[in-house]
């Protein structure tokens, strides 16, 4: 696997021809499109010359015929008809820019709208103007690099790479960030392990949707997954990506594999759905983390405000800043009545960002309530390139197994915080990450992929078995909600109570305050049991303010999941003596070092 970063870095190497008549922020205009011509170039070498030969007989026939035949003869679904390839464009410098032309236009058109969306006939002109002259410098460089041996997912890799390398010359927002194949893998395996029988059935057909496909990252591991699983079993991807060259990428990744490029759509997910009405069985997805949703305002609003609950925002719209929420509802709309299930990656925001009431809260609720969120898991932090925050797998599916209904599980694995953890005699807290020989960005962990006592294999371990230990809680839905309560104290006047003319004390609103009841509270064994309003506000409340009361009116239930609450472990403050012992030793060393510095 380490081969990529070597193709990674030639490909890279090609950008120093790009100094002075491009701006960094500006090398992917050119490094990108013509990586994806020179990995097409490298697959259609072996029958490049077959297709050529059997040109002639089929070329009175219609377009669309002549790409069905050509495309048999290649041996994929696309083909290029043209008479150059790499090597061939090299062989004439002098014409570079119209041979290039020529040579992009003899692609069938699956792959050349593929092209289009790089927009490269600007950056062509641009390389071949005299004042540049790099064009065909640029070209034989990538003719030097040999991607034949490259697999696809070798090839994401080294799309990704190079990408994570653009966004940060060009200071993209940590948002824009590419997911690890590490978390996916962990991903895909916790999105199928309770679907294995189903998967492992003869000719068994599913469907796979990631709604920010990016590269295609995610929908080639899932593919790849099933295929090692079953490889008579067929999944088919379908993905929205809004960001072209991101597009482009995956769709070339998806004709290089034999899957339906068209299933690929481009566009916001939000206001142009290229998916819209289609349900399906698998759905993956990491959409950008804090990315505001200020453009599609209108439509979504328009949307929730008109449709409610049988469009795709009815639970609740999140504040502005945040649109994380509104890609799971989106998803959760595209689930099948039989049942369908979802792995998407969050940061720490969608767990309890938004009071009772809010738009978060109110979606959290409805998925919780409807028995949808399976489970959460907590990664490490600095598994991301472009970003060091932590983050959060979570499971939903609208069909739980017999022992998961009406139950959420947590899973904490983001493994030790510190090396002073990992010293002999401590817990082994390490089993979730490993530090990476060099970092990637802001990429310094990774998870172990192999194994089932450390890493990818541990984690899938803690959430299959689905039983509670050190790294795994089990909690009934009703545990994440609460009562947002008003408490109210009334107002006087030298000592008296003031009343309305109803006779009600009248509430003192700079004495206002508010109390978050959980549903849930623990008995004298520890165990969960519902409680209501008025015995916790007679227990916690009434004590201390005797004459308080709640205004029923403004309650308003809430959801939240505190993750590092449930996980948190109490550690004892060292003794005394202990610390006045480190004290005076310090004391002591402080005085031999004055006297060494006086004499």
């Amino acid at each position: 696997m380490n081969n990529f970063k070597e193709k990674a870095d030639l490909i890279w190497k090609v950008a120093d021809l790009l100094r002075g008549d491009y701006k960094q922020s500006d090398y992917g205009k050119v490094i990108l499109p013509l990586t994806v011509l020179r990995r097409l170039d490298c697959i259609l070498e072996p029958t490049k010359q077959k297709v050529l030969d059997f040109l002639p007989k089929v070329q009175n026939l219609k377009d669309s015929a002549i790409d069905v035949a050509l495309n048999k003869a290649a041996g994929f679904n696309f083909h290029n008809r043209s008479k150059y390839n790499f090597n061939k464009l090299i062989a004439d410098p002098n014409n570079i820019a119209v041979n290039l032309r020529n040579y992009i236009n003899g692609y069938s058109s699956s792959a050349r709208e593929i092209i289009e969306y790089f927009n490269f006939d600007d950056q062509i002109d641009r390389m071949d103007d005299p004042k540049a002259d790099i064009l065909f410098r640029v070209v034989k460089s990538f003719q030097e690099i040999d991607l034949t041996d490259m697999d696809s997912m070798q090839m994401g890799y080294i799309f990704e790479d190079l990408i994570r390398r653009f966004a940060e010359q060009s200071n993209e927002t940590a948002g824009e960030h590419f997911t690890p194949r590490e978390v996916i893998r962990l991903m895909v395996n916790v999105l199928f392990i309770e679907d294995k029988d189903i998967l492992t059935q003869e000719g068994i057909v599913k469907t796979l949707y990631d709604p920010a496909c990016g590269t295609g990252g995610m929908l080639s591991v899932g593919e790849q997954y099933v295929k090692e699983l079953n490889p008579k079993a067929e999944l088919k991807v379908f993905g929205q990506e809004i960001n072209p060259e991101s597009y482009a990428i995956c769709k070339s990744d998806m004709l290089i594999k034999g899957q339906n490029p068209s299933n690929v759509k481009f566009g916001n997910s939000f206001t142009a759905d290229g998916l819209e009405n289609e349900k399906f069985d698998y759905m993956l997805s990491n959409p950008p983390f804090g990315v505001d949703w200020k453009k599609a305002k209108n439509a979504i609003k328009k949307e929730a405000d008109d449709l409610g609950m049988s469009g795709r925002f009815g639970a609740g719209l999140p504040r502005i800043n945040d649109g994380s929420l509104l890609f799971l509802q989106h998803m959760m709309s595209k689930m099948k009545a039989n049942g369908s299930r979802i792995a998407i990656v969050f940061n720490g925001s969608p767990l309890f960002t938004g009071s009772a009431g809010s738009g978060e809260s109110n979606i959290r609720q409805w998925i919780i309530e409807n028995d949808c969120l399976e489970a959460v898991i907590a990664l490490p932090d600095q598994l991301f390139y472009n970003t060091g925050i932590s983050t959060y797998i979570w499971i939903v599916t609208n069909h739980k197994s017999k022992e998961r209904k009406g139950k959420v599980q947590l899973i904490n694995a983001t493994g030790a915080k510190d090396e002073e953890l990992l010293k002999e005699g401590q817990r082994d807290f390490n089993r979730f990450w490993q530090k990476m020989d060099r970092s990637l960005g802001n990429k310094r962990k990774k998870i172990a992929e192999n194994g089932n006592t450390k890493g990818i294999g541990f984690i899938t371990q803690l959430y299959g078995s689905f039983e509670e230990n050190e790294f795994c809680k089990i909690f009934p839905n009703e545990f994440f909600g609460y009562w947002r309560v008003t408490v109210e104290q009334p107002q006087k006047e030298n000592g008296k109570t003031l009343r309305n003319k109803n006779g009600e004390p009248k509430p003192d609103t700079s004495l206002r305050d508010y109390e978050n009841i959980p549903f849930l509270k623990k008995d004298t064994q520890g165990k969960l049991v519902p409680q209501t309003i008025e015995e916790y506000f007679k227990r916690e409340v009434k004590p201390h303010l005797p004459e308080a009361w709640i205004d029923h009116s403004k309650t308003k239930i809430g959801y939240e999941i505190n993750f590092t609450k449930y996980f948190y472990e109490f550690k004892p403050l060292r003794p005394l003596v202990d610390i006045k012992a480190d004290i005076l030793a310090l004391e002591e060393k402080t005085l031999e070092m004055e006297k060494t510095v006086l004499e």
